[in-house]
């Protein structure tokens, strides 16, 4: 799982910002977007952002696309754990004190048979993520990194068997930051599945959630990929609906090997994961990323 937080810079900005007019604001805004698409690999929508030969995602004018070495510094940056089947991301800065990423990434295990859907024992599930989580907090520590502790369920398991997208969130914290919220969602596709994983923090989920939500409807598979289009002899997965939420469970892990095979990929994105965008846009940052400095106040100010 990934965690979120607060990003610094803007409380400093804040009280020079009091003075400024509605235009010099406007012009500091422009000034911090140029910023952020100057990074490489970053790019400012609206554009088709391409993610590798599965699918595109369409992207509004205020998010912003990273390609897939962009976003696998970004998940170093911010403290998560790349799986290495990353595509992209689309990072969103709504104000000073909420914004969000969806982290879009691809498992080329095949078609997953949605039978069991009306099977999801959503309970089971989240007991097996615990203990997946309490796993990778030893992985954590030996990073330097703060523990996780995985609460519970934010929005149990949802398929649509319309759409084939599978959703669902889950809520987490860990000492001295505010808690998070992991928004999920599985789009099935012909030759396996692209996750897509919203982040943010608490407050802001509900407005996050529906950027996102909206976002998702640029979003579709190439010609060929998609699952309507899968034939007799295509690869199949060998696991269902269930096995994409934290491993599924027991029974349907130790069949398929699923569980021993993905491992890493289900940490990632259920653990715990991050310092937050704090070390994305704050004054001290790893070295692959640049540092964000505050908006200049326009002259005359």
């Amino acid at each position: 799982m990934f965690r979120i937080t607060k990003r610094p810079w803007f409380a400093a900005a804040s009280a020079a910002w009091l003075f400024v007019t509605a235009s010099g604001i406007a012009a500091a805004q422009d000034v911090e977007a140029d910023r952020l698409a100057s990074r490489p690999g970053w790019s400012k929508g609206p554009l088709s952002g391409d993610l590798g030969d599965q699918a595109t995602v369409s992207v509004p004018e205020g998010y912003y696309f990273l390609d897939a070495s962009a976003t696998r510094s970004f998940l170093q940056a911010t403290e998560n754990v790349p799986s290495g089947r990353e595509l992209g991301a689309v990072v969103r800065v709504l104000d000073e004190t909420h914004s969000w990423f969806a982290l879009f990434s691809f498992s080329a295990d095949g078609y997953v048979d949605d039978s069991d859907k009306d099977k999801i024992d959503a309970d089971a599930l989240m007991k097996n993520m615990k203990a997946g989580t309490e796993q990778d907090n030893e992985e954590r520590k030996k990073r330097g990194w703060a523990p996780f502790t995985l609460e519970g369920w934010h929005k149990p398991p949802y398929y649509d068997a319309t759409t084939h997208n599978l959703t669902w969130a889950i809520r987490g914290s860990s000492p001295g930051d505010s808690a998070t919220i992991n928004h999920s969602v599985r789009l099935l596709g012909r030759r396996g599945v692209m996750s897509v994983a919203l982040v943010s923090d608490q407050s802001g989920i509900e407005a996050a959630t529906s950027d996102f939500n909206q976002l998702l409807t640029g979003f579709e598979y190439k010609s060929g990929q998609r699952y309507a289009e899968f034939r007799s002899g295509d690869k199949l997965a060998g696991y269902g609906l269930a096995a994409l939420i934290g491993g599924g469970a027991a029974a349907a892990a130790v069949k398929t090997g699923f569980l021993s095979k993905a491992w890493k990929a289900i940490v990632a994105l259920i653990a715990a994961a991050s310092a937050g965008l704090k070390k994305l846009f704050g004054r001290k940052e790893p070295e692959s990323i640049a540092t964000v400095q505050p908006p200049p106040v326009p002259p005359g100010a």
